[in-house]
């Protein structure tokens, strides 16, 4: 290989390496909070719209009351937000969603605050993917902390749809943004965190890494992720499935004698029919079945006619006797006489 072509591929790993990470002079600290990198996706990406009728399989999600906090401002082109929407629909595909499994909401600002719908609004995939599909952007300025604030104080109430927090449901909010918040972030963020929210903050293109590490929970590096456009967001719905998705753990390993059954993050266990579970609540032993003596009416009947007929034999026999016995003592009585 000649000099030039090694010096040709050295630049191509190298350019390769550099489209990997966020513009703007990120230091290594701000790297290694990064939990998820999208390398450079060269070739054209698919083209795809939102479906509301396509759902795809679901992953055995956790119950959640979960929140998106979505940046419509400017610098979200038209073309780019229909992205995030797919993002959207693509990430209610995953979870499994119901009055009780996961509730979704999804609050939309810029300059201003919009909740798109709320917790109780929609309870099964198909009507809240089309309520997606009729988001429509805000434009202008980027009120990260607003939001936050407004989902905090109005999308994550009980009067929104989120359970009591006797239910002991996880509450999580996804931030998507690609600017600098116009507001502070700090206090607000964390004062979500500490009321029970969990928080993952997604950065994309120009998002500012530093505000990103301030919204989100730790550790970092698993609440903060960052994609070098929206035509690459949907790749993250794989990471927050492995995130979001509870594992079955009747599939993990049980000790059922008979039947595991999954009760989100636990389980219990069930006996085959003809069989009871035991005290130990794993094992499981064979009813005891009590026989009981029935007596049938019909054989009753049958043995007390067998016992008349019997008893009418005998009676005859013997009146047969008597008047064979009377007839032999005429017989003695006239051979005397002779």
């Amino acid at each position: 290989m000649s000099y030039f072509s090694c010096v040709y591929c050295v630049l191509l790993l190298l350019s390769g390496v550099l489209g990997t990470y966020p513009p703007s002079g990120l230091d290594l600290h701000h790297i290694t909070a990064q939990s998820y990198a999208q390398t450079r996706n060269i070739a054209r990406p698919p083209h795809r719209t939102l479906n509301p009728s396509k759902t795809d399989s679901q992953c055995r999600s956790l119950p959640l009351d979960l929140v998106f906090i979505i940046d419509s401002s400017r610098s979200v082109r038209p073309g780019e937000f229909e992205k995030v929407k797919i993002f959207l629909a693509d990430m209610v595909d995953t979870l499994d969603v119901g009055p009780d499994a996961t509730r979704v909401a999804v609050v939309n600002y810029a300059s201003t605050v919009k909740i798109e719908f709320l917790l109780k609004d929609h309870l099964n995939k198909p009507d809240m993917k089309r309520a997606i599909t009729r988001i429509e952007p805000l434009a202008a300025g980027t009120m990260t902390g607003l939001a936050i604030k407004t989902a905090m104080n109005e999308a994550f109430t009980e009067q929104s749809g989120a359970r009591p927090r006797s239910r002991k449901i996880s509450k999580v909010a996804i931030i998507v943004t690609d600017g600098r918040p116009q507001d502070q972030v700090e206090e607000v963020s964390a004062a979500a965190r500490g009321s029970g929210i969990e928080i993952y903050a997604v950065g994309v293109d120009r998002a500012d890494m530093r505000s990103l590490q301030l919204m989100a929970s730790i550790p970092l590096e698993d609440h903060v992720f960052y994609v070098e456009t929206y035509g690459v967001i949907e790749k993250l719905t794989s990471k927050f499935r492995e995130t979001l998705c509870g594992v079955d753990p009747c599939a993990m390993g049980h000790h059922c004698d008979h039947i595991c059954v999954n009760s989100n993050a636990s389980y219990y266990c069930k006996c085959r029919n003809g069989y009871i579970l035991n005290t130990d609540k794993k094992t499981c032993s064979m009813k005891q079945v009590k026989a009981a003596v029935v007596q049938d009416p019909c054989k009753c009947e049958a043995r007390l006619a067998f016992q008349r007929q019997t008893q009418s034999a005998i009676q005859q026999l013997a009146a047969k006797l008597s008047d064979v016995t009377g007839r032999v003592k005429q017989l003695e009585s006239a051979l005397g006489r002779a």
